[in-house]
């Protein structure tokens, strides 16, 4: 009896001739440019969905139903009643006569501000931040790609903008996903963080020069492009994005020439802490002054850029999926991170000793895993795993994956930019549900960090 030729896999009989009919000629170099000349028309026609009439991201508009349930702890009858008293407070705009109120961000911001002066000392209207302590740097790392990374570090730095935290979001990767979420443009690397890095270099090398002209030795020349960035500044990068309370310094493809450019630095000037040079240039700005976070988005791999994130960071989040690879990878991330790390504190450490100088010993508030995109019916049982050997390393929040997540991808945007009448309002609600508890989660570290630091500084000031 003859074999039912339908039943067969798609891989048997292909017929070569037609497979060679399909082809559409050798690809040269060329044709790089043209795929990537196409994949920026695509993503132009997507981000330009939502642009306001400048040709920037525009956030959407937020109804008195979601105001009074996420935004500011008051019943809406109460919050209704406080505007009709207080007409100078923004009153909203309804698309129909008597409909739902709608605001803007910036006004819902003026309410809370009024509901924090005015209203009950019992709730909680703005977020708990200590008076006099800089901004907590906070970077989302893991080297394993397609984990959430970036998603769960534009999701957390919206959710704090929502908290009423002022944030800037730094974006490490020449990918520039990040600076897309958030509609920034970027022309080259010296609108990314390369000048800050090129600066630290450029200073450094300043300071050996004094030191050889001291020995009678000739200075080290700077090219054009250390003499350039020593007058850049952190706060030239910064750009303002739709959401009023959080700023950007964005990142492009140019900016992977820091991953090369970097190693050639630190052969010129073994002496160049490189790993500072982010942290130390933020500092020296004042940008650790202007905010209450700064979110750190890192490449998919421990080059040069995630080692300054990392070193500049105050709380580490490393994002991975419930299966087998990407527990087995993001051990073996753990394991070259203690690899670097340790090999910069010991080489650092030996030259200490015999200058008599106090050592070098990176430090972290706190470091937390997290899962994402999580399926409870199937990933269960490894999650728990994780968990057992993991313990308090693994955050036992779980972000679940929900169909509100894949469009706002699809649409790139995040999930609070998604205006819950595009679903109905129990979808939205389950959707944003996860990304409240995740933030939950990384707020109840933050409060505890920034409250260990308040107090240990007042028990010095006894």
């Amino acid at each position: 009896m003859a074999q039912d030729q339908t039943a067969l896999p798609p891989y048997f009989n292909i017929d070569p001739d037609r497979a060679m009919a399909e082809l559409d000629g050798d690809a040269s170099t060329a044709r790089f440019a043209q795929i990537a000349e196409a994949c920026a028309r695509g993503r132009a026609d997507l981000s330009s969905r939502g642009l306001d009439e400048s040709g920037r991201k525009q956030l959407r508009l937020f109804s008195t139903w979601e105001i009074t349930r996420y935004l500011i702890p008051v019943a809406a009858a109460h919050f209704r009643r406080v505007l009709r008293q207080n007409p100078d407070l923004p009153q909203g705009r309804s698309e129909t006569e008597g409909g739902a109120k709608w605001f803007t961000f910036e006004e819902v911001l003026r309410l809370r501000a009024h509901f924090s002066a005015a209203g009950s000392r019992a709730k909680e209207y703005r977020p708990y931040r200590p008076a006099g302590l800089p901004a907590k740097m906070v970077a989302v790392a893991n080297f394993k790609g397609g984990v959430g990374k970036t998603s769960t570090a534009a999701h957390l730095a919206m959710s704090a903008a929502l908290d009423g935290y002022k944030v800037l979001v730094i974006d490490l990767d020449s990918q520039g996903s990040m600076t897309s979420i958030f509609g920034g443009k970027v022309a080259d690397e010296w609108g990314t963080v390369f000048p800050l890095l090129a600066r630290h270099y450029a200073r450094h090398m300043q300071g050996e020069n004094r030191a050889r002209e001291a020995r009678g030795e000739a200075p080290a020349p700077l090219d054009e492009t250390l003499s350039e960035a020593l007058g850049a500044t952190a706060r030239d990068l910064v750009q303002p994005t739709h959401w009023p309370n959080i700023d950007l310094i964005g990142a492009q493809l140019n900016l992977y020439w820091a991953e090369f450019q970097i190693p050639v630095w630190r052969m010129q000037g073994r002496s160049w802490k490189l790993w500072d040079a982010l942290t130390d240039s933020l500092e020296a700005d004042g940008v650790l002054q202007d905010y209450d976070l700064i979110f750190l988005d890192t490449p998919p791999a421990l080059g040069y850029l995630t080692i300054n994130g990392l070193a500049a960071a105050d709380i580490l989040l490393v994002p991975l999926g419930a299966s087998f690879l990407e527990f087995d990878s993001t051990g073996r991330f753990f394991d070259m991170l203690h690899s670097t790390f340790r090999s910069i504190e010991e080489a650092e450490n030996m030259a200490a000793r015999a200058l008599g100088r106090e050592g070098l010993a990176f430090q972290w508030d706190a470091v937390r895993a997290l899962i994402t995109r999580y399926d409870g019916a199937q990933q269960g049982e490894l999650a728990a795993l994780m968990q057992a050997y993991l313990g308090q390393t693994l955050s036992p929040h779980k972000q679940d994956y929900t169909a509100l997540i894949g469009q706002a991808g699809e649409q790139v945007a995040g999930i609070y930019e998604a205006d819950y009448r595009d679903f109905n309002r129990e979808t939205y609600v389950r959707g944003r549900e996860t990304f409240d508890a995740t933030y939950a989660a990384f707020k109840r570290l933050l409060l505890g960090v920034w409250r260990r630091e308040e107090l240990a500084r007042a028990e010095a000031a006894e």
